[in-house]
């Protein structure tokens, strides 16, 4: 089944365009932070804090609305944590410089920041047909490259005509705006978890051991995003006017190599279970970091940075099916919500690992950046056996086309 097919098929389209506005302040919100603190007159230590304040608090909540989620269904959570993480925005809007309203502001966006990616992942085994569910998840990854992109576009554009408290409040009215279209699509009011597996206990998904082995697998390609985040934007301060738009241009072409090689992965037929393609892109991404570590001119550096793209966003797309094919019944939601939670920690670790060595050697940040995802690679390739589901889930049916 191809793009056409499964955008034609019925609330696709609203979803997906829900989905990605919901999701857009979460590529905004690090960077709009920053641009109104400073603006504020607050000092880096506190724009750290409180940046800081708004990642810890997306890592901690993403799971508890999760696990809340498959208890409850969505419309409901969507909504209220799209209205609380708004006035966490509105809190860093109207008191940017206060050193108590800002960190508090800025975790409680990230606390109750709308569960809108583990949502979708969850409802696309009920609204398209199993055959369109590996395209769906392929077009659900290319989407995330256009988002962070997008995010920091849109935060240059509107501060600099507006300012940063303005693109404070669209970050919060976009996050509503996305949970409203989402939660009052058909398949999120109809959506039931499956009955919770008694099995499950307080650790939920956590107690499939193949899922953690996944999830510890994906947090080292999160490591190598962060690593190769802190190398591109080191390697254009050491090559000032050499590259036109400096960093900016060499994270753009790895995010677009990442959105042609989802769309690729998507429309291809493939043979292998999803467990073999996992940790065979896994590895395939680490070879694809390891030209990094010739460190060439600018030209060569940009078609590199190119080529270190391409396996991340099929990698996810993989691994969103194999995540809710280990996930024990009745948490899906929640397991979709780990998936992005240990991503991020990973990637927020190798932004820091590397940011720690870019002083010195540039060589060791490509090296770190290799390393984070060659880790993650062979600890898949290690653990394919348990990737395997012991048996298949029926999928959960269909949700009707009038719904």
């Amino acid at each position: 089944m191809g793009y056409l097919a499964l955008l034609r098929a019925p609330h696709v389209t609203r979803l997906l365009l829900g989905t990605l506005l919901g999701r857009l302040p979460a590529g905004m919100t690090a960077l709009v932070i920053a641009l109104a603190l400073r603006e504020a007159g607050a000092p880096y230590g506190r724009i750290g804090l409180a940046t800081a304040a708004y990642a810890i608090a997306a890592a901690v909540g993403g799971p508890v609305l999760g696990r809340i989620v498959d208890l409850t269904g969505q419309p409901r959570v969507l909504v209220s944590s799209a209205v609380v993480a708004g006035g966490g925005y509105a809190l860093l809007a109207l008191a940017p410089g206060s050193p108590v309203a800002a960190p508090v502001g800025a975790a409680l966006a990230g606390l109750a920041m709308p569960p809108l990616e583990p949502c979708l992942r969850a409802l696309w085994p009920s609204v398209v047909e199993e055959e369109q569910l590996d395209t769906a998840y392929a077009f659900d990854s290319a989407s995330q490259q256009v988002l962070y992109v997008a995010g920091p576009l849109a935060v240059a554009g509107i501060a600099a005509a507006f300012g940063p408290s303005t693109a404070l409040w669209t970050a919060a009215a976009l996050g509503l705006l996305g949970a409203l279209v989402v939660a009052t699509t058909g398949p999120a009011r109809v959506w039931r978890p499956a009955p919770r597996e008694a099995s499950a206990g307080l650790l939920g998904p956590l107690r499939s051991p193949g899922l953690v082995l996944l999830l510890l697998g994906l947090a080292g390609a999160g490591w190598a995003v962060g690593s190769q985040n802190v190398l591109f934007i080191a390697y254009a301060e050491q090559h000032p006017g050499a590259l036109p738009g400096g960093a900016g241009t060499l994270l753009a072409l790895a995010a677009l190599a990442g959105l042609l090689g989802a769309l690729a992965y998507g429309a291809l037929p493939w043979r292998a279970d999803t467990a073999t393609r996992t940790w065979v892109l896994a590895l395939g991404m680490a070879v694809s970091y390891l030209p990094l570590l010739w460190l060439p001119g600018p030209a060569a550096m940009a078609g590199l940075a190119f080529v270190s793209g391409v396996g991340l966003a099929p990698l996810l797309a993989a691994a969103f099916v194999l995540v809710a094919e280990l996930a024990p019944r009745g948490t899906v939601t929640e397991a979709f919500a780990w998936l992005v939670t240990l991503f991020a920690t990973g990637n927020a670790a190798g932004y820091a690992v590397s940011g720690s060595l870019a002083e010195s050697s540039l060589g060791a940040v490509a090296l770190c950046a290799a390393g984070g995802i060659g880790v993650g690679g062979l600890l898949l390739f290690g653990a394919r056996g348990r990737l395997r589901p012991a048996a298949a889930v029926a999928p959960p049916e269909r949700v009707p086309v009038g719904a």
